[in-house]
């Protein structure tokens, strides 16, 4: 995924989940066992969303080598996962694909495409799991929450909501390796595309000092409560609750 030497990126890594591990108390454990379903479902549905677009495409590289699927294990990469339970940004494993394959008509923009169907798909499966909630609220009443495991079901599906929102808005900054680097880099001026080709190891270093410093977080999480509000209240609104 990355240019840089993995072993320092592990070891890097290694050092923002140990300083989150060691904040953790009880309470943040358990959040964080509660998180692990919303991941997997964040993470499957990406992946699976990439694969299903090139094969549409007509790269078939995907179906080869067994990624057209939405067994979530199938597209999980171990630091990506760990990274999305801790900080709560993270990563599945790439998609491979082969842009020659595409169909002619496709050719132009077919990376653009299979780019922007990962962060689409989070963010309709985040729109599904909010009617899921809402369907919840309104068909066993607010009671429900006081019970435990109304508690947990409602816990799990909100952070499966979250995460699907983050991980969609993530993928969208414009800084490779991320999605938003290949959908929105054909909108750029030829100098600025120029200098991003040119310069990828760099964008590489800007990235993990924004994952670092924790300025990732600070960019997605005032979109991503924006979003998540939106479809609460669309949600709310037609169900009536």
């Amino acid at each position: 995924m990355f240019n840089l030497d993995r072993r320092t990126i592990y070891i890097i890594l290694a050092i923002i989940i140990g300083i989150n591990l060691f904040g953790l108390g009880t309470d943040g454990l358990v959040s964080m066992l509660l998180t692990i379903p919303g991941v997997l479902i964040a993470i499957g549905f990406h992946e699976f969303a990439h694969a299903w677009m090139a094969v549409k495409l007509g790269d078939d590289t995907p179906l080869r080598q067994g990624r057209l699927s939405l067994d979530p294990l199938k597209h999980t990469d171990p630091i990506g996962i760990l990274m999305l339970l801790f900080v709560g940004i993270g990563w599945g494993r790439p998609v491979e694909i082969n842009s020659s394959n595409f169909k002619p008509k496709y050719s132009s923009y077919g990376e653009a495409l299979v780019a922007l169907a990962g962060p689409v798909a989070n963010f309709i499966m985040s729109l599904v799991l909010a009617f899921v909630l809402g369907f919840l609220l309104k068909f066993t009443g607010y009671t429900f929450l006081t019970t435990t495991s109304g508690t947990v079901i409602y816990t799990m599906i909100q952070y499966a909501i979250f995460l699907n929102i983050g991980l969609g808005v993530f993928n969208l900054i414009p800084l490779p390796p991320l999605d938003g680097s290949k959908i929105f880099i054909r909108f750029m001026p030829y100098n600025i595309r120029n200098w991003l080709y040119d310069h990828e190891q760099l964008c590489y270093i800007i990235f993990l000092v924004l994952w670092i410093t924790n300025l990732a977080s600070l960019i997605v999480a005032p979109i991503r409560n924006g979003i998540y509000s939106l479809i609460m209240n669309i949600v709310s609104l037609i169900l009536q609750i």
